[in-house]
């Protein structure tokens, strides 16, 4: 399934592959690579609530400006929150960026091998086969609270909503 008008790069539209995840439904499974070239699914957060960014590298000022903010408020959210980040980042590119800027609340996934979670979450971006900018936030009976897709890929998430709607899930269990 292809989607044309949900992203743009410097206002020119971008086709996303997959399924489009809503608010609500169970969410969907997916492989990827942690750091240390271990497999990852869903599964693996089994019981936590979840908030899932996927952007489309590490190494960009707004992904770095994005991951740093989410890790600096991990530790303000409840300990049963996971806060992931998924790129198609290779896992050692992920692993250097982590070490170079100290996170070390956020676990990183690398989608590089079968762009699993792209595909599965509806923002694998066709024309580069990256991941577009998306924050889902998976309660822990594994439905999507929260879903929110940054219309310009060079563009940053609303921070204040996605942690308002992270805190509410977090304090409802």
């Amino acid at each position: 399934m292809e989607r044309k008008t949900v992203v743009t790069m410097k206002g020119n539209p971008l086709t996303l592959d997959g399924t489009e995840i809503k608010v609500g439904q169970k969410a969907p499974g997916f492989q990827a690579l942690s750091y240390d070239l271990e497999s990852k699914s869903l599964a693996d957060f089994k019981g936590k609530i979840k908030l899932i960014a996927s952007v489309p590298s590490l190494d960009t000022p707004v992904c770095d400006t994005e991951i740093k903010r989410f890790n600096d408020e991990a530790s303000k959210v409840s300990k049963n929150v996971v806060i992931i980040f998924i790129s198609m980042d290779l896992p050692f590119a992920q692993k250097r960026f982590c070490q170079e800027f100290d996170i070390n609340k956020v676990k990183t996934l690398s989608d590089h091998r079968e762009a699993s979670f792209g595909l599965n979450y509806g923002v694998l971006i066709k024309e580069l086969r990256l991941l577009a900018r998306a924050i889902f936030i998976i309660g822990k009976d594994d439905t999507v609270k929260y879903v929110q897709f940054v219309k310009e890929l060079s563009s940053p998430p609303d921070y204040d909503a996605a942690l308002k709607a992270l805190k509410k899930e977090a304090n409802a269990v």
